[in-house]
């Protein structure tokens, strides 16, 4: 019996599916994300600033090994943007990607107000103690702009895959919330700040983790063609190509 092929990444037949992947793959990142600011308030400190920040870089980092082969792990409407506004995605099907993305991200802040109602502020992403509102929307701007030449560096085609997209991009996510949790709380996701906003009713802050991640995605596109020129058609089927001869060989041991 012949193996199975895996789906062709741009076969519209299997689009649902790589939304589903995407819905699920943001709940999971945002349930984490933002759950381990409403466990840390739930048990008095249990979880520290640090655990806290690491804890969605590895969650990251596990969703692009288990489904980055199926949607491209994108988790993120900057991300979905970035890929569009280099030429590897397609922009018919950017907002697929998205209603996924805020499907899970609302799924996860419902799921933790359920559990814990708006404790430790639902999980969400607040300008640090005397930080002002503009500080951390360059926080925003600029972390962004890095998660997405780490991503737009280590992806094939618009997925990310492997292992050295997987390290790379967790390993980013961690090292920009030890540092700069404290200023702006690392959000670099609009749903993923948006979501706990919106099951606690509060948007004061709401617009800098939509306009900050926003910015920071057109101005890491805009690295990305400096460092290295403009993006192929081409360039990003051949790059899917090989990647799915190698899963196919993978298959077939």
């Amino acid at each position: 019996m012949q193996p199975q092929k895996s789906p062709n990444f741009l076969d519209d037949a299997f689009e649902w599916r790589r939304i589903f992947a995407e819905a699920w793959g943001t709940f999971l990142l945002v349930v984490v994300a933002a759950g381990a600011g409403v466990v840390a308030a739930k048990s008095n400190g249990a979880v520290s600033l640090g655990m806290a920040v690491v804890a969605p870089g590895l969650m990251v980092m596990v969703i692009i090994y288990f489904m980055g082969t199926v949607s491209g792990a994108h988790l993120n409407p900057a991300v979905t943007l970035a890929f569009a506004m280099r030429g590897n995605f397609p922009w018919r099907r950017v907002p697929g990607y998205i209603a996924g993305q805020v499907i899970g991200g609302l799924a996860a802040a419902l799921f933790l107000r359920i559990l814990f109602g708006t404790i430790g502020l639902l999980g969400a992403t607040v300008p640090g103690k005397d930080v002002g509102n503009l500080t951390a929307l360059a926080m925003e701007i600029m972390l962004t702009a890095g998660l997405v030449n780490t991503i737009l560096g280590t992806a094939s085609g618009a997925r990310n895959i492997g292992s050295n997209g997987a390290i790379a991009v967790g390993a980013y996510i961690a090292l920009a919330g030890l540092w700069a949790a404290p200023i702006s709380g690392a959000s670099m996701n609009p749903i993923r700040s948006f979501a706990p906003d919106l099951l606690r009713g509060d948007y004061s802050t709401t617009w800098i983790y939509i306009v900050g991640p926003i910015l920071g995605s057109l101005i890491g596109v805009g690295f990305e063609f400096i460092l290295k020129g403009k993006a192929t058609e081409a360039g990003a089927i051949a790059a899917q190509g090989t990647l799915l001869r190698k899963i196919e060989e993978e298959e077939r041991r």
